[in-house]
C-alpha cells in the first residue's frame, strides 16, 4: 500500500484550450497571457517568473466572471450546450496558471510561491463562491438538470450535468442569503487553513538534520547510505560529517540499519513529531479549527458529518460502510502484528538484551528477521533496481499491454534540471500526451510520491486537447559512483504512480471534468495499485531489474525470495494504514463543530481500535497532509478499498495470461479510458463482470 498522494482536484481546474486564451498585446511579456510557442504547447517553464502569477490569476478571474455572467445573463432560453458545455468550456486562462502553480508549490516550491499561493487562496475561494452562489446560474443549471430526461443525452452528458447540477446543491445554492454569507467565510478560512497546514509540514521536513559527527554512529548502515549521508552533510555545510534527515530516502534505511538504538529513537520521534513540537511550524490549533469548520459547514448544507458529505460521491456512499469495511481488515491484522511484535521480541532477547520493542526498532528488527528467515533485505535488492531500469520496466509493461510507447524529449521546457520529459505514443505513432518524471527528494519538494496535470485530455466542441501528465516521487538519488538503486518498495511506488499517469494518458473523454483520473476518491487508485502487481512477477522482474553493475538479471533464487516473503511484515504495514484510515474517519465523523484538543482525541481513536505501542500510526493528525491539506478528507480508506477491486482485476490477467490482449483492451476501454463519464461499479463490472469480492485482498496480504 502505498503513502502516495494523488493531487487531482485543483482550483478552478476547467478545459485548457490555448486557442481560448485572450491575447493581451499590453500585458505580452507575461507567458501566461501569451499563447505556449513551445513543443506540444507545454508551459514555458524557463520563461515563467514568481512576478508572473498574481497578475495573470487577477485576470484569468476577470476572464473566466466575464463568461460566467455571459451565461448566466443570457437571453436565449437554458440548454446543455449553452449552458453545461459553456461553463465547462469557460476559465482557460485561469486553469493554465492555476495548474502550474499548484504543481509548482508541490514539487518546487520556495517562499515567493508559498507567499503568492496565500495571497491567491481567498481570491480562488471567492471566486469558486462567487460562481457556485450565482442565483440566475444556479436558476439555469436547475432548468437543464430538470428537463434531462427529454433532453436525448449520453452517458457522458449525463454524468456532467448531474456533477454541475450537485456542484451547485452542495456547494450552498439552495441556502439563503445569510447561510451563503457563512459558507463564504468557511471556506475561505479553510483554503488559508489548508493551505498553512501543508506549509507547515514541509518546513518541519527540512527543519530536522540528525549530524553524525563520529563514523562509529555509523555502525550497521549500508555504503549508499553513508555516501549519501556525506554528501547530504556538505550540501547542508556540514564538511566531513555525515547528516540524515526525515525525507524517507534517508530515514528509511537508517531506522532499517544503524545499530545505534538511540539515533533510531531520535530521528524515528523527530518523523512522527511533525507539527508537533509548539514551535511557529505547530499543526494542532490548525488541525482543530479544520476539523470544526468542516463539521459546520456540513451541518449548513444539512449532511450530519463531513464524512457524509464527502462519502456521498464516493463508491462508499455512507461512513458506516467505511467503519465495517475496516473493521472486516482490522482484526486479522492485528492479530498478525500482535504475532509479528512477539517474533522480533524474541530476536531482542536471542542478543542479549533487555529492551522492550519499541516503535523505533520495529524496522531495524523487520529487516533482521525479514534476513534471517529468507536471506533477503532491501540491500541484496538495491543493485537490481537502478532507477532508470526500472522506469523502462514500466514502460515495457504499458507496451505489452496497451502497445503504447515512451519516447524521450530532451529539447523542451522543464522546471528543474532533475525533471524528464517522455513522448507517449500509440502502436501507430500517434500522439497520445506527455509525461513529466521527477523523482528525488529536495528541499523545495513536498514529501510523497504523486500523479497531476498541468493539462487534462478533452474534445470539447471537437478541438482534441491531448494530456501534459507528471509524476512526482522521493526516491533516493544517485550517490558517488553508483546509479539511484531502489528498494523493493521504492520500485513499487514508481509502478503506482505510473498507474496514475496511464489513466491520465489514455482518458479518452469528451469533457475535462470527467476525464482522467476525475473519479471517486475511493475508485481512483485502482489504475495505480493493479500496475503494483506486474513489478514483482517473475516474468517481468527478469525483463528489467538487471545488476547496475553486470548487467546480469536478477537470479531465479532471489525472485523465489522475494515472492516467498510477500507476506512478511504485513500485519504492521496494514495495521499502520489502518489506524490512519480510522483516524481520517473519526475527525470527520463529528457532529459538533467544536474545536477538540488533538493529542487527546488522537489518542482516544487509537485507544479505541486496540492500536499495539509498538506500532505508530502512519500518520499522525499534526501531519497528515492527505486529509488536512490534501484531497483524501474521508477518503484515506481509499487505499485498501481499491486494493479490493485491483487484487480482484489482476486475478483477470492471471486467469487469462499477464499481458493477454483482449483483457488488456478491456481494461483500458473500461476503466483507464472512461474517467468518471460512468458509475464506477458499473464500469468494473463490464470489465470484470461481476462486483469484487475481498477474498482476492486477504489472500494477497496473507491475512485469509
Amino acid at each position: 500500500m502505498k503513502t502516495s498522494l494523488l493531487f487531482i482536484f485543483s482550483a478552478g481546474l476547467l478545459f485548457w484550450s490555448c486557442s481560448m486564451i485572450k491575447k493581451e498585446p499590453l500585458k505580452e511579456q507575461n507567458p501566461f497571457l501569451l499563447e505556449y510557442n513551445t513543443p506540444f504547447e507545454v508551459p514555458p517553464f524557463d520563461k515563467i517568473k514568481e512576478e508572473h502569477y498574481l497578475s495573470a490569476f487577477k485576470e484569468g478571474i476577470k476572464q473566466e466572471w466575464s463568461q460566467i455572467e455571459a451565461i448566466a445573463n443570457s437571453s436565449e432560453a437554458p440548454t446543455f450546450e449553452n449552458t453545461i458545455e459553456a461553463m465547462e468550456g469557460s476559465g482557460a486562462l485561469l486553469t493554465r496558471v492555476d495548474n502550474v502553480h499548484y504543481n509548482m508549490t508541490l514539487a518546487h516550491t520556495n517562499d515567493e510561491l508559498q507567499r503568492i499561493a496565500k495571497e491567491v487562496a481567498p481570491l480562488l475561494s471567492r471566486h469558486r463562491d462567487d460562481i457556485i452562489l450565482n442565483d440566475k446560474l444556479f436558476k439555469r443549471v436547475k432548468a437543464v438538470y430538470e428537463q434531462k430526461d427529454g433532453l436525448d443525452l449520453t452517458v457522458e452528458q449525463n454524468t456532467l450535468l448531474d456533477k454541475y447540477y450537485k456542484d451547485f446543491i452542495r456547494g450552498g445554492a439552495d441556502l439563503n442569503e445569510e447561510n451563503k454569507a457563512e459558507l463564504r467565510a468557511i471556506n475561505e478560512e479553510l483554503s488559508l487553513l489548508t493551505l498553512k497546514f501543508g506549509e507547515n509540514v514541509l518546513g518541519e521536513t527540512n527543519a530536522f538534520e540528525l549530524v553524525i559527527e563520529k563514523e562509529a554512529d555509523l555502525a550497521g548502515l549500508p555504503d549508499a547510505a553513508i555516501t549519501a549521508a556525506a554528501e547530504a552533510a556538505g550540501e547542508r555545510g556540514h564538511e566531513g560529517k555525515w547528516v540524515f534527515t526525515i525525507h524517507k530516502p534517508s530515514m528509511i534505511p537508517f531506522l532499517q540499519y544503524s545499530e545505534k538504538r538511540e539515533l533510531r529513537e531520535k530521528i524515528f520521534k523527530a518523523y512522527i513529531n511533525k507539527g508537533d513540537n509548539d514551535t511557529e511550524l505547530d499543526n494542532k490549533e490548525i488541525l482543530s479549527r479544520i476539523a470544526a469548520l468542516r463539521v459546520k459547514k456540513a451541518n449548513l448544507l444539512s449532511y450530519k458529518t463531513h464524512a457524509d458529505f464527502v462519502l456521498e460521491r464516493n463508491m462508499a456512499k455512507r461512513p458506516e460502510d467505511v467503519y465495517d469495511f475496516l473493521d472486516q481488515l482490522w482484526k486479522p491484522a492485528l492479530a498478525r502484528a500482535k504475532q509479528e511484535a512477539i517474533e522480533f521480541q524474541k530476536m531482542i532477547r536471542q542478543e542479549g538484551h533487555d529492551f522492550k520493542l519499541e516503535p523505533w526498532d520495529w524496522w531495524y528488527y523487520a529487516e533482521k528477521v525479514k534476513k534471517a528467515k529468507y536471506a533477503l533485505d532491501d540491500e541484496t535488492l538495491r543493485p537490481y533496481f537502478e532507477l532508470e531500469n526500472v522506469r523502462n520496466g514500466a514502460f515495457t509493461v504499458a507496451n505489452k499491454l496497451f502497445g503504447i510507447t515512451f519516447d524521450e524529449i530532451t529539447d523542451i521546457p522543464k522546471y528543474h534540471e532533475e525533471v524528464k520529459v517522455f513522448e507517449a505514443k500509440e502502436a501507430d505513432g500517434s500522439h497520445i500526451g506527455l509525461l513529466y518524471t521527477d523523482y528525488h527528494p529536495r528541499a523545495s519538494k513536498r514529501g510523497g510520491a504523486w500523479m497531476s496535470s498541468y493539462r487534462k485530455q478533452s474534445r470539447l466542441g471537437g478541438i482534441e486537447v491531448t494530456p501534459v501528465i507528471t509524476n512526482v516521487c522521493n526516491l533516493p538519488k544517485p550517490t558517488g559512483d553508483k546509479p539511484a538503486l531502489l528498494s523493493l518498495e521504492n520500485v513499487e511506488t514508481l509502478f503506482h504512480e505510473f498507474g496514475h499517469a496511464l489513466q491520465g494518458l489514455l482518458s479518452s473523454c469528451t469533457y475535462r471534468r470527467l476525464s482522467g483520473t476525475s473519479v471517486p476518491r475511493d475508485y481512483v487508485e485502482l489504475c495505480s495499485q493493479i500496475m503494483e502487481n506486474w513489478a514483482t512477477e517473475p516474468e517481468v522482474l527478469k525483463s528489467y531489474a538487471r545488476h547496475y553493475e553486470t548487467g546480469e538479471p536478477i537470479p531465479d533464487d532471489l525472485i523465489a525470495r522475494i515472492r516467498e516473503a510477500r507476506h512478511f511484515n504485513q500485519g504492521f504495514e496494514t495495521v499502520e494504514y489502518l489506524a490512519a484510515s480510522y483516524l481520517d474517519m473519526d475527525w470527520h465523523t463529528l457532529t459538533e463543530a467544536e474545536e477538540l484538543e488533538p493529542l487527546e482525541f488522537e489518542n482516544a481513536s487509537l485507544d479505541r481500535i486496540g492500536l499495539i505501542p509498538e506500532i505508530v500510526t502512519r500518520y499522525r493528525s499534526t501531519y497528515f497532509r492527505h486529509i488536512f491539506s490534501g484531497g483524501y478528507s474521508s477518503g484515506y480508506y481509499s487505499y485498501i478499498w481499491a486494493e479490493v477491486l485491483d487484487a480482484d482485476a489482476f486475478q483477470a490477467f492471471k486467469e487469462a495470461g499477464l499481458f493477454d490482449q483482449k483483457t488488456a483492451l478491456a481494461f483500458r476501454e473500461n476503466i483507464l479510458a472512461t474517467g468518471g463519464t460512468e458509475d464506477p461499479m458499473t464500469l468494473y463490472k463490464r470489465f470484470r463482470g461481476a462486483e469484487p469480492k475481498i477474498g482476492a485482498l486477504l489472500k494477497r496480504r496473507g491475512l485469509d
